[in-house]
């Protein structure tokens, strides 16, 4: 899962949105600084890897991509499952996904201070690229996994997983939507506190 899917798995809770979008950067128990409801953000972020790395479904789709990208596998496939949420966004949600992305950009404007400082770099290009409604279309897909291969200076050939996205469209798809209800009910069940309505 990548930022879309971790931001929506949070429900609507702002701390917990906030705590889930910053996990990757926050290590090991260094979270004790930040609020309750981030900190549990955080801990919920960590769970959804957990068992997205362990779901039979997700190592599947892995399967697709391994002999090509190896260990950069699951990165592509994190990217790769956001698009689909993000096409298939109004079966999740009754926010358009334009909205819902500009809200998420506000609330992160409005905690900027409290960012990590990893965050607080790539954050304007984020919103000036406006990455999470770009995520819906391939050509979005396309860029954002060509600023990935570059971020690993060309070694990952993530450039060149848009051409296995096609190759594969139905069946990554169809991965994704069985996945996603999954991880949902997984959530529902552990965390308790994401049970409201959306």
């Amino acid at each position: 899962m990548n930022f879309l899917a971790h931001l929506y798995l949070s429900n609507t809770h702002k701390n917990i949105m906030i705590g889930n979008f910053i996990a990757d950067v926050v290590k090991g128990h260094h979270y004790g600084h930040f609020n309750k409801g981030i900190q549990t953000g955080i801990l919920i972020h960590r769970a959804i890897d957990s068992y997205t790395d362990a779901h039979p479904i997700v190592r599947k789709s892995k399967r697709r991509l391994h002999e090509r990208y190896r260990h950069y596998d699951g990165v592509i496939i994190d990217i790769l499952y956001d698009h689909f949420l993000a096409k298939n966004w109004s079966k999740y949600s009754e926010i358009p996904l334009d909205i819902y992305a500009n809200s998420v950009y506000e609330l992160l404007r409005e905690n900027h201070a409290i960012l990590p400082d990893k965050i607080q770099q790539f954050f304007p290009y984020m919103v000036g690229q406006n990455w999470l409604y770009k995520y819906r279309t391939i050509p979005g897909i396309s860029d954002i996994l060509r600023g990935m291969n570059n971020r690993t200076k060309g070694l990952s050939k993530m450039d060149l997983a848009s051409e296995d996205l096609l190759k594969h469209y139905e069946e990554f798809d169809e991965d994704f939507q069985v996945f996603f209800e999954d991880i949902k009910n997984y959530l529902a069940e552990n965390f308790t506190v994401l049970n409201n309505n959306r």
